[in-house]
């Protein structure tokens, strides 16, 4: 048979098989692809298109990079303080909070690509080892790293280590010929939380807390208890800068502030129901005066401890409005050592007033331009640029007017100190000039200025060198050129940051800051309004305050009378056993009971009277979006809330605008809540500040005498 009869005879064989093979390859091939799809589109999207990437990609991908890469996109699309931290990054991002981290114990800067040891921590590794302030690391483990343009983070690296590590450092001492050798053994080193407590004016203790870590209550106790060792009764609580922390460290300093049974803050959110904390009544300074001082950096931490001072009108907060941070983040670890911080809950002031600034999800961005928009818009040059949201307004326990929805409101504010500052001062401090010089200086003149027994001693000296032209000529070599009319306007400025950079080297926080807040006008303020006693809040003239800002009035003793009253009344039998209480929103002059009632009514059936004509209906009160303002600007409840019958009330509470030590009460107005009281043979406590109890008042038949009578001096 030729070739071509054979082909002819086998070509459709060979077809019919090629198309029996293509359909059966096809056909499996099909069976395999939808098998994979049905498993991809039931499962989580997420890891379905992680599958197909990894099998079906024409290319090799690492994945896991894929994985790190793609989370903080996720994140991104959340609220802006949800976030995703790398492992590699997890432990040094808690070690600030943590209060310790594994390390030689030395603080130092890079002079001129060497490490010079700025500051020896006592009782530190490096002390143990005999490193000395001013020596200069030359080699780490043998490894020059003097001239080789290291940075301070992998220098900061290389230093750290397991704790019991060994590193071997080089140093270089002066009038030493020779490198000498330490072997210092890695171990914790504290990180602390309260940079410097100290006496800034007779009687007053200052206290400056940079951030609330695990250690800063400890921390701010022994603060407390040196400065009241020292004679200390009263005190400034420093929160500027601080951008917060943990929740628990400012809940316990709260609590030492204030008297048993004072809600501190709530949380509240999807996954998490309300949860209430109040303080136990342990606190070692609850009748001491206190201020507070914010600014727009001082952020969630720091805006619970100001919202709870300012809500419970405990003490004053002075300086500018914070940066508006109401959201709890709760840290969780993953496998891997990565970790992500994930915003659960909301937190709210004692007033009930959330104080996150607005956000849009996703857009960060825009979020991060709020502080520079607020500078833009003037607000921290004057109070008037403050814009309030009406819309959250709320009131202190007093009765005080304050705002949610973007940061705490000061009640006294402060605006930034401008005296002083020019462009050639913001060009010296940009640049890191006058740390740098400082430093140079320190190192230079290390023999005469570490003589000095005090931090004082040393500042005197220092006033007497010519540090300014010194400084001037030094800043011009380096590129800033001499502007004579602007030093002469900065001049004083320049020269007390210098000092107080080099007074730092030798004698740490505990030197710097009594310099380099010498001429501070919010601490100032601060010290005039506790050495006047008016650290307390009052209520006169509310509302007569720049955009509602209140201020410290001359009767502080009101405020806090306040306080006392409460917790007297709190402490009674009759308040104690009554499971249904009458008593109204007080009106001016009278003691505040609205803070009393939005403390008690989800634990007892509080009712508030609605004027019905001539009468008084008192209904259940329900939460504050059951009020509305009635005809003489009371607050009352709605008509839709619950009537209760009169039978069922245990007590009446009575705010009064005088007593008499007969028990009688003066009223106001018409005369509606005299007739009401006449028809109720319930227990009566008339609550009044000590100099409204008089020793008579003119009584009418009708008048129904109370059972007591409490002011913040006596129970009668």
């Amino acid at each position: 048979m030729d070739k071509n009869k054979r082909l002819a005879v086998w070509l459709p064989v060979i077809i019919a098989l090629s198309i029996a093979l293509g359909i059966f390859v096809g056909n499996h091939y099909l069976r395999l692809t939808q098998g994979k799809r049905h498993i991809y589109s039931s499962g989580n999207k997420i890891n379905a298109i992680l599958d197909i990437i990894d099998e079906q990609y024409v290319d090799t991908v690492d994945m896991k990079q894929l994985v790190e890469d793609a989370i903080p996109k996720v994140f991104s699309e959340l609220d802006p303080h949800s976030v995703y931290i790398p492992a590699k990054d997890a432990q040094r991002a808690n070690e600030d909070l943590e209060g310790s981290f594994s390390g030689i114990g030395v603080s130092f800067n890079i002079q001129t690509d060497t490490i010079l040891v700025i500051n020896v921590i006592p009782g530190g590794p490096s002390e143990k080892a005999g490193l000395k302030p001013f020596d200069r690391i030359i080699t780490i483990n043998d490894s020059l790293y003097a001239g080789n343009k290291s940075d301070q983070e992998v220098i900061m690296k290389t230093l750290r280590g397991a704790k019991n590590s060994t590193v071997k450092l080089g140093i270089k001492r002066k009038n030493e010929p020779e490198l000498l050798y330490f072997d210092v053994t890695r171990g914790d080193v504290p990180v602390s939380s309260v940079d410097v407590s100290y006496e800034v004016s007779k009687g007053i203790g200052y206290i400056k807390v940079s951030k609330f870590g695990r250690t800063t209550y400890n921390e701010f106790i022994t603060a407390i208890a040196k400065l009241k060792q020292a004679g200390c009764t009263s005190f400034v609580i420093d929160l500027r800068g601080n951008t917060g922390g943990y929740m628990d460290a400012a809940i316990n300093m709260v609590n030492e502030f204030m008297p048993e049974g004072r809600l501190i803050v709530y949380t509240e959110g999807k996954a998490f129901p309300r949860n209430d904390v109040y303080t136990n009544g342990t606190g070692t300074c609850q009748d001491a005066p206190i201020v507070v001082l914010t600014d727009e950096f001082s952020a969630s931490a720091s805006e619970i401890f100001s919202g709870a001072i300012q809500d419970n009108d405990r003490g004053l907060i002075i300086g500018r409005r914070t940066f508006g941070k109401g959201l709890v983040q709760s840290p969780i670890q993953l496998s891997d050592g990565s970790e992500i911080r994930l915003t659960i809950a909301r937190y709210y002031t004692p007033s009930g007033r959330c104080i996150q600034k607005k956000y849009e999800l996703g857009k960060d961005s825009e979020y991060e331009q709020d502080i520079y928009q607020r500078f833009m818009h003037g607000e921290f040059d004057s109070a008037d640029s403050i814009k309030l949201n009406n819309s959250e307004k709320y009131e202190t326990v007093m009765g005080r007017p304050v705002y949610g929805g973007g940061g705490i409101m000061p009640d006294i504010f402060i605006p930034r100190d401008t005296s002083g500052v020019t462009s050639y001062f913001s060009n010296v401090v940009n640049s890191g000039m006058l740390n740098l010089y400082a430093l140079e200086y320190s190192d230079r003149n290390y023999d005469k200025l570490a003589s000095f027994k005090t931090y004082q001693d040393l500042h005197k000296y220092l006033q007497q060198q010519p540090l300014l032209s010194d400084f001037t000529n030094y800043a011009a070599a380096k590129g800033i050129k001499k502007r004579p009319h602007l030093i002469n306007i900065s001049g004083k400025l320049i020269e007390k940051q210098i000092q107080a950079y080099i007074v730092r080297n030798f004698f740490d926080e505990a030197g710097f800051y009594p310099i380099f807040q010498n001429d501070d006008i919010t601490l100032k303020r601060a010290v005039k309004v506790l050495n006047e006693g008016k650290s307390f809040p009052t209520l006169e003239n509310k509302n007569n305050t720049p955009n509602g800002i209140a201020q410290s009035q001359t009767n502080a003793s009101r405020g806090y009378g306040f306080l006392k009253i409460m917790d007297r009344l709190e402490e009674t039998d009759l308040f104690l056993q009554a499971s249904c209480i009458a008593l109204y929103h007080a009106i001016p002059g009278e003691v505040q009971t609205a803070g009393l009632i939005e403390k008690w009514y989800r634990k007892k059936r509080l009712l508030l009277p609605l004027i019905k004509g001539n009468d008084l209906q008192l209904l259940l009160y329900a939460g504050k979006e059951s009020l509305k303002t009635g005809v003489f600007g009371i607050l009352e409840p709605s008509e839709d809330c619950e009537a209760v019958p009169e039978s069922e009330i245990d007590l009446i509470i009575v705010p009064g605008v005088a007593f008499d030590r007969q028990h009688n009460r003066l009223g106001r107005g018409k005369g509606f809540y005299d007739r009401l009281l006449s028809t109720l043979d319930v227990p009566k406590i008339g609550i009044c500040y000590d100099f409204q109890l008089k020793d008579q008042i003119p009584a009418e038949p009708f008048d129904r005498k109370m059972d007591l009578i409490i002011t913040e001096k006596e129970i009668l």
